[in-house]
């Protein structure tokens, strides 16, 4: 018995030494010293591509998402394949990410600004916070310090990303295995605020949710109909809007869309299966007494030290598609 207590004891530690090494350099102002003009450079870099093109918010809010879901945030989605490996760019949930051009645009701005310095996993977390605040959505505070990670796996990206047709079981599951609890599940679900979905994420809602031509019951009748003069069976082009209406703007619609039976896909659906996550979406359909975007911001930093490469971990790469 003392052995087995001893036992615990020591994984408990080595537990406790893994998160203090992991979270140890990610702090707000990391660059304040050896590149201090860093958050200037990016926001003004994204802020140029973002009004040209609004739409552009939405894949990098994903492009952040998706990189954190996956071996953690450590930029490793931006990597291209190589000879002999496929890189999680080239999963089928990556292939509609857009906006690399922009961390390019201010990898390539830092490097002459201070060479050597920034990561591309901190410019895509702030990318992604300025795209949202550039489209009126909340702003925060972005710990920085990460480096990047030398690993690209295709295989990863299908096993750990949430898909579109996940219960509130399987999405409990993946994001509780990152440290994120069921609020956040609700809370990072309000990025569907903004954003365009092709019509096969959702088809099986309107034509065959239970392998037998049918709709699915927990989706709007009405909507469906709506949805059916767009999408056709099969489609595997068309792309629709995920907030019909204001789509193009960070707000509080979500939930109202989701609250009427009306979330594009079973795991929009999902929330309203949990009484947590039902209460939450409830409780934000008062844009006045809404408190989505201080929870945004709060689960956003939360979810942008899962996994994080500090110290001497990892790399900064000089071209954010390619290892040094």
């Amino acid at each position: 018995m003392a052995t087995l207590k001893f036992l615990s004891f020591l994984i408990l530690q080595i537990f406790c030494i893994i998160e203090v090494a992991n979270s140890q350099g990610v702090e707000v102002g990391f660059y304040k010293k050896t590149c201090p003009n860093v958050e200037a450079i990016v926001k003004q870099t994204t802020a140029h591509y973002i009004s040209r093109a609004p739409t552009l918010a939405a894949p990098l809010l994903r492009m952040h998402f998706h990189d954190c879901f996956v071996r953690g945030c450590d930029g490793s989605v931006l990597l291209n394949s190589t000879k002999g490996n496929q890189a999680e760019k080239d999963a089928i949930p990556n292939q509609s990410l857009r906006g690399f051009q922009v961390i390019d645009a201010a990898k390539s701005a830092l490097e002459q600004e201070c060479p050597g310095i920034v990561s591309c996993s901190d410019i895509l977390a702030l990318a992604a916070r300025d795209a949202v605040e550039l489209i009126n959505g909340p702003t925060w505070a972005v710990p920085l310090g990460r480096r990047d990670g030398r690993v690209s796996i295709l295989l990863d990206a299908l096993k750990n990303l949430p898909t579109p047709f996940d219960n509130f079981t399987t999405l409990k599951t993946t994001f509780g295995s990152l440290g994120l609890n069921v609020k956040d599940l609700a809370v990072l679900s309000g990025g569907h605020t903004i954003g365009m979905s092709h019509c096969f994420s959702f088809s099986s809602r309107m034509y065959n949710i239970t392998g037998k031509g049918d709709t699915d019951p927990k989706m709007d009748q009405n909507y469906i109909g709506r949805l059916k003069i767009k999408c056709k069976p099969g489609d595997v082009t068309t792309i629709v809007e995920m907030d019909p209406g204001s789509f193009k703007s960070f707000d509080t619609d979500y939930y109202t869309m989701v609250s009427k039976r009306r979330g594009l896909f079973a795991s929009d659906a999902a929330l309203l299966t949990d009484s947590q996550t039902k209460a939450y979406v409830l409780s934000q359909l008062n844009p006045y007494a809404s408190t989505f975007f201080k929870d945004f911001g709060e689960s956003m930093i939360k979810m942008g030290k899962i996994g994080v490469l500090t110290g001497k971990a990892g790399e900064i790469r000089k071209h954010c598609a390619f290892r040094n």
